[in-house]
C-alpha cells in the first residue's frame, strides 16, 4: 500500500493507530530530534486512548433511557422471565436463540452507548474494501485482484473509547485503525466501521468471521455490484433472515460508473424489487426501513451522500437499541409457535368440563348406587321399626338362613370349577372403574389443552396423567370408607321424630291381636263367658291395623329415605370430586396459569414486533 510507505507531515495518512501526530509545544513544532525520541511515548498514548486504557475501557455511564430504550428494557425483562418460566417446559435448544439475544443485549448495553458499530459486508469483487477506504479517507483495507483479499475483519474508529466494542468483535489491536482527520470525518465521529471478509469466500474461516461479526454489530452496509446484486447466497443466507433488521440496514449498489445511461436506475429498481421480495422494508418517503442508494467507491460518486447518511445515523445513537429490538423481534417470531396457537387466548377448564369430570368420578366410585343403597337401608330400618312382629320374625329367619345358603352355593361353584368366574366379577368392576377414571382425565385434559401450542398442551397432558396415576386407588378408598358406611346393615340411619309413635301404635296393634286371641281361647276352654264377637273384632283390628300402620310408615318414610340417599350420594360425590380436584384439576389449572403468565410475558416481548407478522417472505 502506497500510503504505508509515504511518510508525510500528517502521520494519520497510513491509517495506523500506532503512529501519531508530531507534538506541538506552545503552538510550535518540536524539532526533528524531539519528534523522533518522543514518538514511542505518543504512540503508546494513542493506543491507550483508542483501546480505552486510561478511560473507561469502552464502558461509560449510560445516559437516561429514551422511550424507545425503556420499551426495549421492558421487552428484554419480559424475555428473561419468559425463558425462566419455560425452562422446565421447553428444551434448551428451543430457548437457545432467546438466551443468545439476552446475552448479546446485556453485553452491548454494558459497552459504550456513544459509539455505533457499522459493518461493511459484500461478496467477492463488490468493492467493499474500496468503499471502506473511501469512507475512512485513507487506504486501510487491502484491495486488489487477488481473491479473497480481506482475510480478517479490520476496524476503523473515528473517536476514542471503542476498545470494549472492538474486543467484543475479537478484532486484535493490529487490525484497529484510525481515519484521516478531515472536516468530512468529523461528521462520522462516534462510528466504528468494520470491513468484513467476503461473504462468499472459498475459505470457511472467512465466512465464519462474517457470520460472527454480523451477529454483534449495530448496523450493516451491504455492498453489491451490478453483476451479483441478485446473488442467491446474499439474499437467501443473509438478507432474507435479517429482514426484520431493515432499520439498521444500508444496501448500496457499487460500481454504478460501469453502467451507461439509465442502466443504474434500472438496476437500482430491480434491487429494490428483490429486497421487497426478501421482506425488507425500504425506507422511502420518510418511512422507517433499509436505505438503498447507488454509488461508485472508485470515482467517489455517491460516497458523500452515504457518508452524510451514516453520520446522521451515528449521531442519533439509536442503532444499538434498534438492532437489539430487531433481534428480540426475530426471537419472538421464532418463539411464536411455542406460545401462540390459532390466535386463541389462554384457555381454562370450563364449568361444563369440570361438572362432567366430577360426574365421571362419581360414577367411578358408585355414588349413585351408594345413594340408592343408603335409601334402601333407611327404608329397611323403617320397616324393622314399624313392621308387624310376625313379619319381622320371618325376615329374621330369612336373614339367618340366607348366609348359609350363599355359602353353600359358593362352595358348590368352587367344587364345580366355577370359582374363578365368581371371583372375576370384582376384577372386571375394578377395570371398568379404572377405565372410567382414565376416560374422565383424558376428556378434561383435552378440554384444557384446547387452543394451546403443542409444547404446553403436552405439559398439561403430562400433568393430568401424573395426577391420575394414583387416582383410582384414592377413589377406591373413598368408596370403601364412605360407601360402606351407608351400605352395610350394621350402620343404622338416623330415625325421625315420629318413629316412636309409629312403634307404639304397632305395639298396640300387636297387643290387640294377643288380647283378642287370649280372650277367644279363654272362651273356647270355658274359662270365660262365651261372647265371640268382641275378641274377633279385637283380633281383626290388630291384624288389619298392623299392616296398615306399616304401610303408612313406608309411605311416610319415602321422603326422608330419598333425602338420606341423596345426602349420602352427595357426600360421596363431593369426596370423589375433591380428590379429583386435588390430584388433577388443580395441577392442570396451575399449569394453565403458568401458560397464561408466559403468554403475557410473550405478548410483552412481541410488542413492537407486530410489523413482522405482515412481512412478506
Amino acid at each position: 500500500m502506497t500510503a504505508l510507505t509515504d511518510r508525510t507531515d500528517d502521520r494519520w495518512d497510513d491509517g495506523f493507530i500506532a503512529r501519531s501526530r508530531p507534538r506541538i509545544v506552545e503552538g510550535n513544532r518540536d524539532d526533528e530530534g524531539d519528534e523522533e525520541c518522543e514518538g514511542d511515548e505518543g504512540d503508546d498514548a494513542l493506543v491507550r486512548a483508542v483501546s480505552g486504557a486510561g478511560s473507561d475501557g469502552g464502558k461509560s455511564t449510560a445516559p437516561p433511557l429514551s422511550p424507545e430504550g425503556q420499551a426495549l428494557r421492558l421487552r428484554l425483562d419480559a424475555l428473561r422471565q419468559l425463558v425462566g418460566l419455560s425452562r422446565t417446559r421447553l428444551d434448551g435448544k428451543t430457548l437457545a436463540e432467546a438466551g443468545r439475544v439476552l446475552d448479546e443485549a446485556a453485553a452491548r448495553r454494558g459497552l459504550s452507548p456513544q459509539h455505533t458499530v457499522v459493518a461493511i459486508a459484500g461478496a467477492t469483487g463488490s468493492g467493499k474494501s474500496t468503499l471502506f477506504n473511501s469512507l475512512a479517507g485513507v487506504q486501510i483495507s487491502e484491495m486488489g485482484l487477488r481473491r479473497p483479499t480481506t482475510a480478517a475483519p479490520i476496524a476503523c474508529s473515528w473517536s476514542d473509547g471503542a476498545a470494549g466494542l472492538l474486543d467484543r468483535l475479537e478484532i486484535p489491536g493490529r487490525l484497529r485503525r484510525r481515519p484521516r482527520e478531515t472536516s468530512e470525518a468529523e461528521a462520522l465521529r462516534g462510528m466504528v466501521l468494520v470491513d468484513l471478509p467476503d461473504l462468499d469466500s472459498a475459505v470457511g474461516a472467512h465466512r465464519d468471521h462474517v457470520d460472527r461479526v454480523l451477529a454483534l454489530v449495530d448496523a450493516v452496509v451491504w455492498v453489491v455490484d451490478p453483476e451479483k446484486y441478485a446473488d442467491a447466497v446474499l439474499h437467501e443466507r443473509y438478507l432474507r433472515p435479517l429482514a426484520g433488521h431493515a432499520e439498521v440496514t444500508f444496501v448500496v449498489l457499487n460500481q454504478v460508473d460501469r453502467l451507461p445511461g439509465e442502466a443504474a436506475d434500472l438496476v437500482l429498481d430491480d434491487l429494490r424489487r428483490l429486497l421487497d421480495d426478501d421482506g425488507i422494508a425500504l425506507g422511502e418517503h420518510g418511512e422507517p426501513g433499509a436505505t438503498v442508494l447507488g454509488l461508485s467507491a472508485l470515482t467517489g460518486e455517491g460516497v458523500g451522500e452515504l457518508r452524510e447518511l451514516l453520520g446522521q445515523f451515528t449521531q442519533e445513537k439509536g442503532a444499538a437499541t434498534r438492532r437489539i429490538s430487531a433481534d428480540v423481534d426475530r426471537a419472538a417470531m421464532r418463539l411464536r409457535p411455542l406460545y401462540v396457537a390459532d390466535g386463541h387466548p389462554g384457555p381454562e377448564i370450563g364449568e361444563v368440563a369440570r361438572a362432567e369430570f366430577e360426574d365421571r368420578l362419581a360414577e367411578a366410585v358408585g355414588a349413585y348406587a351408594a345413594g340408592l343403597a343408603a335409601e334402601r337401608a333407611w327404608r329397611r330400618n323403617a320397616g324393622k321399626a314399624c313392621g308387624t312382629p310376625w313379619l319381622r320374625l320371618w325376615r329374621w329367619y330369612e336373614g339367618r338362613r340366607a348366609p348359609r345358603t350363599l355359602a353353600g352355593l359358593a362352595a358348590l361353584a368352587a367344587i364345580g370349577g366355577r370359582g374363578p368366574a365368581v371371583a372375576q366379577a370384582p376384577v372386571e368392576e375394578e377395570v371398568t372403574a379404572r377405565q372410567r377414571v382414565e376416560q374422565a382425565v383424558r376428556v378434561v385434559a383435552d378440554e384444557a389443552v384446547s387452543g394451546l401450542p403443542d409444547p404446553w398442551a403436552q405439559a398439561v397432558r403430562e400433568t393430568a396423567v401424573r395426577g391420575a396415576d394414583r387416582l383410582p386407588e384414592a377413589l377406591d378408598e373413598i368408596a370403601v370408607t364412605l360407601g360402606a358406611a351407608v351400605a352395610v346393615p350394621s350402620v343404622k340411619p338416623p330415625r325421625p321424630t315420629w318413629w316412636p309413635a309409629a312403634v307404639l301404635t304397632q305395639a298396640a296393634m300387636t297387643l290387640l291381636q294377643i288380647f283378642g286371641g287370649l280372650w277367644l281361647v279363654g272362651q273356647i276352654v270355658g274359662v270365660l263367658e262365651p261372647r265371640l264377637l268382641p275378641p274377633v273384632l279385637l283380633m281383626v283390628a290388630g291384624i288389619v291395623g298392623g299392616p296398615l300402620v306399616e304401610w303408612s310408615c313406608s309411605i311416610a318414610a319415602r321422603g326422608p329415605a330419598r333425602r338420606y340417599g341423596q345426602d349420602a350420594e352427595r357426600r360421596l360425590r363431593e369426596a370423589a370430586a375433591g380428590c379429583g380436584r386435588a390430584r388433577v384439576l388443580e395441577p392442570v389449572a396451575a399449569e394453565l396459569l403458568r401458560y397464561r403468565e408466559v403468554r403475557e410475558q410473550y405478548a410483552t416481548v412481541a410488542a413492537g414486533g407486530s410489523r413482522l407478522s405482515t412481512t412478506r417472505h
